[in-house]
């Protein structure tokens, strides 16, 4: 399974990154989540999340992650870009494409890739008011 993963303090560049999207014929689905800052947190109004993260341990998680992924559906790669500093309501937080055979396999990998990066990635977020 190919798998590329992005820590960046620059804005995600959507357009560019569709762009670049490779796939083999024997691929059929395409799943792209975007994650984006919202105006409120915990029902109060925000500006911003300011996202930290110890990077190395980042990259371990992701890498188990995708292992997981690669063992649980056959999916051909993995992509994820995932913003650290201050990101401002409306703008993209957090970028991720999965390509597999069918929409279900693809569909299940993304949605348990963003749950369990949830639960054991160390990428800490504190709203700014």
């Amino acid at each position: 399974m190919k798998r590329k993963l992005t820590i960046t303090t620059e804005p995600i560049d959507e357009p560019a990154l569709l762009r670049q999207r490779t796939m083999t014929d024997g691929m059929g689905a395409a799943i792209y989540f975007l994650g984006v800052v919202r105006g409120s947190e915990d029902g109060k109004p925000i500006s911003a999340i300011e996202y930290e993260a110890f990077e190395k341990m980042v990259q371990h998680q992701f890498n188990r992650l995708f292992d997981e992924i690669e063992k649980r559906w056959p999916v051909e790669s993995v992509r994820l870009v995932h913003r650290l500093g201050v990101v401002k309501v409306n703008e993209s937080s957090l970028w991720v494409e999965v390509i597999a055979p069918h929409r279900a396999e693809a569909f299940a990998a993304c949605q348990w890739l963003i749950d369990e990066m949830k639960r054991v990635v160390p990428i800490w977020k504190k709203p700014v008011g």
